[in-house]
């Protein structure tokens, strides 16, 4: 069975960092390409950043562009979301997830809560 386990989240204050872990099992997620939404009270989830299966290509939302970072250890089938300068509008809960080409995101953790106070 398939788990994509976060990891990481927290309260912290404006400015400060957070490092997200997204550890996979079930399967191996090496062909896959992986990502992290959030979804803050009453908003739509949206994509924060995406890398690609070799972790060559990535993708960002503008907004936390030159702030996160997008990385993954395929030998550990886990995905990490470095989080930095952190801000108020950063707060939500945040997932992974895993998009092998088939059906879109295929896979989905269960989240993890990141809350910035100001």
């Amino acid at each position: 069975q398939v788990q994509l386990v976060e990891s990481g989240g927290g309260l912290v204050q404006a400015g400060d960092s957070l490092r997200l872990s997204c550890a996979a099992s079930g399967r191996t997620f090496s062909s896959c390409a992986m990502g992290w939404f959030r979804q803050a009270p009453g908003k739509e989830r949206e994509i924060v950043a995406r890398i690609n299966h070799a972790g060559g290509r990535t993708y960002y939302l503008d907004s936390v562009k030159g702030r996160f970072t997008i990385s993954r250890d395929n030998a550990k089938n886990t995905v990490y979301l470095q989080m930095n300068s952190l801000k108020p509008e950063d707060t939500a809960v945040y997932y992974c997830a895993v998009d092998c080409g088939i059906r879109g995101w295929d896979y989905w953790g269960q989240g993890t809560q990141v809350t910035v106070s100001s």
